[in-house]
Formats: structure tokens, C-alpha cells, sequence
């Protein structure tokens, strides 16, 4: 792992961080100097493998305009049949489409590239990568495209409230 920036952190990872300690979490938001942007290099700046990156990827619902987070392992591409699918066995008969930087911003007060799985403006319909399931730990965004946090799956289900699925 290389060093992480100032101590100080942003605004939007101090939120992430307060959140976490709420939910009974007691792991630290790091924040590096580097970019955590894309899930390769939040892998390299942590010194992980890509597929333990917990990358949150916000859509669209259609005709609704919710928001939907599917919470995919770095490693893998989302099939959206798969999350319409999931949509519809709950009974919601919803399309999806991917969202731009504006509805994601305005859903959930986060940047494209720093989406956090908690603590959104607005509660979205959330969906969990199996695969993440295999890992001992994972690192998911903290609000920022620079800072990121250790949780293990379980408690990224029981933080988020999420339902695995496939997502492949």
C-alpha cells in the first residue's frame, strides 16, 4: 500500500467515515495522493488485488428515475439483464439504463469515481456481487476519487442492506 495524503480528510470522506462509525464499522477512510478512480488503480494504490475492489456502479431505473447500485467485485462487467431480472422478481418492472455524472451526483452526493455503497441523498435499490463473498476484505470508495476504506463482504451486506446476486 502506498502512503496516504494528509490526515486531513475531505469533507465527503469524513461524512463516509461518520457513517461508518454510526453502523458499528471501525475501520479508518484512507485517503491517498493518488487517484482511487477506476478499480485498477484503487488496487494499485492499496496494494490488492483489482477483484477486491467494491466498485459502485449507480443506474438508472427506467421509468422511475430510482437509482439502483449494484456493488460489483473490480473485477467483473455487470450484466444489466442480470440486475432487470433481479428488478423484476421484486416485483418492480423497471428497465435500466447507465446514469450520466449528473443524475449520480444528484442521487448520491458523490462524484463518479468516489460513489461510497452508503450514504446517498437518495436510498437506492442496492444489489451485491457474489463474488465479492470470496474475499477475507474488500475496499470500496469513500466519497472521494481518493479515498477508500476496508470492510469485509458481510459488512458491506449488513451496512448497506444490499442482496447479492450474480452480477455476471
Amino acid at each position: 500500500m502506498s502512503a496516504p495524503s494528509d490526515p486531513g480528510l475531505h469533507p465527503s470522506a469524513q461524512r463516509v467515515q461518520a457513517l461508518l462509525r454510526a453502523a458499528g464499522h471501525s475501520g479508518e477512510v484512507v485517503e491517498f495522493a493518488e487517484t482511487t478512480r477506476t478499480s485498477a488503480e484503487a488496487a494499485a494504490a492499496i496494494g490488492c488485488d483489482v477483484a477486491q475492489i467494491a466498485k459502485s456502479l449507480i443506474f438508472r431505473a427506467r421509468p422511475s428515475d430510482r437509482p439502483v447500485l449494484v456493488i460489483a467485485s473490480g473485477r467483473n462487467r455487470v450484466n444489466e439483464k442480470l440486475v432487470v431480472q433481479q428488478l423484476l422478481a421484486k416485483g418492480l418492472g423497471e428497465g435500466l439504463v447507465r446514469a450520466d455524472a449528473d443524475f449520480v451526483r444528484d442521487k448520491t452526493g458523490f462524484a463518479i469515481g468516489g460513489v461510497a455503497p452508503i450514504g446517498h441523498v437518495t436510498p437506492p435499490i442496492i444489489f451485491i456481487d457474489r463474488d465479492l463473498l470470496g474475499y477475507p476484505g474488500i475496499w470500496a470508495a469513500a466519497g472521494t476519487p481518493h479515498a477508500v476504506f476496508q470492510l469485509t463482504p458481510e459488512e458491506l451486506v449488513r451496512v448497506t442492506g444490499g442482496e447479492v446476486i450474480a452480477v455476471l
